[in-house]
């Protein structure tokens, strides 16, 4: 049986999934007897942890919500997440509660032992964002960690990839950084193989692994690693090329495509917009943001999109 203090975190970790436990089921997990869990319940209570009790046959526990808020026990993972998310909050992510993110994160930190540290420390300097607007595909967080633990330490990464094409490869890189746009990660690395620069989607990356060889870095082409990725991304072969000319500022509409996209001045107060995209739906949302008058150059089919969707919007008021 494990001691009083181990057995007491245990039943804690058990707890805190908020799900109902049988009293036998639970004094099963925790090897010891009715008696000695109702006195850990007690000793709970007494710390200021909110445990409903139920008796009879189909007796149990269950951890609810107080109205304070006692210490909370987090695996390795769990801590990892809640330190990157205060810190993307912190960073400007969520209106409004940058600074109370930025305490938050300070006290989870200072408590975080040194391994844990380490890993945050790792995602946050070793991870570059890179502003654009669009959803995307969720990436591991685990990934993301092991990811910039190998960047910071020049260490090479192994994993496997699945390309655009749907098929799979076995890589060994020299990881650089890891590139933020919008929800999608990129990893900017060294090929070892190929001997070439690679961009590689972290969500079509699985099971990465440092090796433990040590590498020296090498200068990113373009000395930028969130530049390599816009460059490397405007290169890849796509569906449409989208023509709009717009009656604003170039500069208005600067603001909103940022670099997926070009724009030309024609004048004081109108522009021609150009993007090269796999769908629609970005450049009918910078049309939107931007709130002026267009008029659609090329495909056809754009047009036809738009007044789609415009219709659907008439008919929704």
């Amino acid at each position: 049986m494990a001691n009083t203090s181990a057995r007491m975190l245990r039943l804690l970790s058990l707890l805190q999934t908020h799900r109902f436990w049988p009293g036998g089921e639970l004094a099963d997990r925790l090897e010891v007897s009715d008696r000695t869990l109702r006195r850990d319940i007690d000793r709970l209570r007494e710390l200021g942890y909110p445990v409903n009790a139920s008796r009879g046959v189909a007796g149990g526990y269950q951890l609810q919500a107080g109205s304070a808020l006692p210490p909370l026990l987090l695996d390795d993972e769990e801590a990892v997440a809640i330190a990157v998310g205060l810190r993307t909050a912190a960073g400007g992510a969520v209106d409004g509660i940058e600074e109370t993110s930025l305490r938050a994160l300070t006290k989870v930190v200072q408590v975080m032992p040194r391994r844990l540290r380490n890993r945050v420390e790792a995602l946050r300097t070793y991870a570059v964002p890179a502003a654009w607007g669009g959803g995307g595909p969720t990436v591991d967080a685990l990934a993301l960690t092991v990811i910039a633990q190998a960047c910071r330490d020049d260490e090479r990464l192994k994993f496997a990839y699945t390309a655009r094409d749907g098929s799979q490869t076995a890589r060994l890189v020299e990881p650089h950084r890891l590139v933020s746009l919008g929800r999608r990660w990129y990893l900017v690395a060294w090929d070892v193989e190929r001997h070439d620069w690679r961009t590689f989607r972290v969500d079509r990356l699985s099971d990465p692994a440092s090796t433990g060889a040590r590498f020296r870095q090498r200068e990113v082409p373009g000395g930028d690693a969130a530049t390599f990725v816009r460059n490397q991304l405007s290169s890849v072969p796509t569906r449409y090329r989208v023509v709009v000319t717009i009656e604003t500022a170039a500069a208005d509409v600067e603001r909103v495509v940022y670099h997926w996209g070009s724009v030309d001045a024609l004048g004081d107060q109108r522009c021609r917009l150009v993007m090269n995209v796999d769908s629609f739906e970005w450049p009918a949302h910078v049309l939107g943001a931007v709130g002026a008058a267009f008029e659609v150059e090329t495909p056809t089919e754009f047009g036809y999109y738009l007044r789609e969707r415009g219709e659907l919007f008439v008919r929704s008021t």
